[in-house]
């Protein structure tokens, strides 16, 4: 018997879809508040990460908001991969950690990808970017 108002309860509660996982992933909303400030849309396109790796990397002085920047860079990396990229989708590790993987079965672990360039600059989003995008 299927209730409208009760919504579609073939699904675990609790357990939202890849569709659900992939928007939550892609609010970033540090970084995206961070780039407007500098003048940069972010509209997951690769085009923005080249645009991101050109901003004067203000954050590094500041080490409440590095990590958090880290994390949000790295999550925006994966947006920009899952929206862009054929066969690439978030995938959730026991242990929490969201990764993309790739068509080939290759995963990679955006979130530490993000976290290196926050803090160092390298390697660069669109580096990243362009080496997952080639395979």
């Amino acid at each position: 018997m299927k209730i409208p108002f009760l919504g579609d309860r073939s699904k675990k509660p609790g357990v939202p879809d890849a569709e659900g996982i992939a928007e939550l992933l892609s609010e970033c909303e540090l970084l995206r508040s961070q780039a407007s400030k500098e003048g940069v849309r972010l509209d997951d396109s690769a085009a923005s990460l080249e645009e991101l790796d050109q901003l004067v990397p203000r954050w590094r002085d500041d080490e409440e908001i590095l990590p958090w920047l880290g994390n949000d860079a790295g999550l925006y990396l994966g947006t920009v991969i899952v929206r862009t990229v054929a066969g690439a989708a978030w995938e959730i590790w026991p242990n929490g950690q969201p990764v993309i993987r790739l068509a080939s079965g290759r995963e990679f672990d955006v979130v530490a990808s993000g976290q290196e360039w926050a803090s160092s600059g390298v390697p660069e989003l669109s580096q990243l970017y362009a080496e997952v995008a080639e395979v």
